[in-house]
């Protein structure tokens, strides 16, 4: 899928591994009931529920900071019990 840009690594991410929660890159246009039944096929888990969230990217222009809000976004799923994605575990 060219909409799931890739895996978030982040110490915050790496703590939310712990309450079975994983973080991606997607594409900004990609709505949750997209990420969730792409997860749920790909890595037959079941998932609970999907946060999502712009992120800011940062343009300097002579002394003074402008922020473009539109250009990534990312989402958290949280996967139900007993689910996890084998590609995050050592």
């Amino acid at each position: 899928m060219e909409k799931l840009k890739n895996q978030l690594i982040t110490e915050k991410s790496i703590r939310l591994l712990q309450q079975n929660q994983y973080t991606f890159h997607v594409d900004s246009k990609l709505t949750k009931t997209e990420m969730k039944n792409w997860i749920e096929g790909f890595f037959a888990v079941k998932v609970e529920g999907i946060n999502s969230s712009r992120v800011a990217t940062r343009r300097r222009k002579r002394s003074k900071l402008s922020l473009n809000s539109t250009s990534k976004k990312k989402m958290i799923a949280r996967l139900r019990a007993n689910y996890f994605i084998p590609l995050f575990i050592n």
